[in-house]
Parts: C-alpha cells; sequence; structure tokens
C-alpha cells in the first residue's frame, strides 16, 4: 500500500525522522504534536490551557492539509506530563472535537519532549 507524508507549514516541523502524518488510504496517522509554535518553534506558554491550544492548533492544520478536519477523527492519545492538569487539558480539547467525540485514551508520562506539559496523536478517517 502506498503512502504519502503530510505536513503543513502552520505546523511545526518534525524534529526527528519521522513524519508529522502519514495518509495511508483512507487512513490519516498524525504523530504526537507538542505545543511548538510553528512561527517562532517556542512552547506556547507555560501553562497546560496555552499548551493544550497550540497542540490542537496543530493538529487541526494537519488535519487540513490532508483535506479533513476534528469531523474526520476517530482516535487520540493524550499524553499529559501531570494527570492533575486532566480537567484544564479536557475543557480545551472539547472545545475542537466534533460530535460524537472521537475514541481517547489519555495517559500520564515521566516526561514529554521539550519537558512540555501535553502531546496529542491523531488518527482519522478521510473523505473519500
Amino acid at each position: 500500500m502506498a503512502h504519502q507524508a503530510i505536513s503543513s507549514p502552520e505546523a511545526p516541523k518534525a524534529i526527528g525522522p519521522y513524519s508529522t502524518g502519514i495518509r495511508a488510504g483512507h487512513l490519516l496517522f498524525l504523530s504526537g504534536q507538542i505545543p511548538l509554535n510553528p512561527s517562532t518553534g517556542e512552547m506556547a506558554g507555560p501553562d497546560i490551557v496555552a499548551q493544550t491550544h497550540q497542540v490542537m492548533r496543530n493538529i487541526s492544520a494537519l488535519l487540513a492539509a490532508a483535506g479533513a478536519s476534528f469531523e474526520h477523527v476517530v482516535r487520540t492519545t493524550v499524553f499529559l506530563a501531570d494527570l492533575e492538569e486532566f480537567g484544564a487539558m479536557n475543557t480545551v480539547y472539547a472545545g475542537y472535537v466534533a460530535d460524537p467525540p472521537p475514541a481517547r485514551s489519555t495517559v500520564q508520562v515521566a516526561r514529554l519532549p521539550r519537558d512540555c506539559r501535553v502531546e496529542i496523536d491523531v488518527i482519522a478517517v478521510l473523505p473519500a
């Protein structure tokens, strides 16, 4: 099966040997997005709210580059530096996802890239 790399100038570039997104048939797999501002390369604020907004904007840009939106997302995984920040992250997250919301797992991890507070990866089913 052929697959195609997906990227957007409105989302951060990969910071390692991986693609920010891969389209495989009607499936789109987005690598974990961290709260990097694509214009500056800097972290988007120190708190979970600012960081979650930036992550969701990055995801939105990559979805758009593939001809999709949050309504096409079927699965996410949320990685948090501190599960105590779940409520604040969840409030921001809910403002972006479509109804019905995607299936999701949320886990606390020991450390995230660049010591950010949140990282989210996505699987979407693209329109035919």
